[in-house]
């Protein structure tokens, strides 16, 4: 079964940040690991976290949200808090989005 806003009981809202030009991807994968996931994950509405290696120095951050005003808020909090404390090993996310999910499906 496709899943769609109109038949979803739970809304849900995601934040997206892509980073261009990561000098060492899988040190900037072991630094989100143990630093970044424990704080964006204490974050209130928080579900689930994605990092994502896009090859040729490109990372992506997908963060789920129970409600939108999370998601915005998270993506503010996690720019300020990257640039506090990864950034030797990550630039300023080059792109930041925050959206309602209106597809969903996850195997049974």
């Amino acid at each position: 079964m496709r899943v769609t806003e109109g038949n979803m009981k739970n809304k849900m809202y995601a934040t997206i940040r892509r980073y261009e030009g990561v000098p060492d991807p899988a040190k900037a994968a072991l630094q989100v690991e143990e630093k970044f996931v424990p704080f964006i994950s204490s974050l209130h509405g928080f579900t689930e976290y994605y990092w994502i290696d896009l090859g040729g120095g490109a990372m992506l951050s997908i963060t789920v949200f129970k409600e939108l005003a999370d998601a915005v808020s998270a993506n503010e909090l996690a720019k300020v808090w990257v640039k506090d404390h990864l950034s030797s090993v990550l630039p300023s996310a080059a792109r930041l989005e925050a959206g309602t999910i209106v597809s969903h499906k996850m195997a049974s």
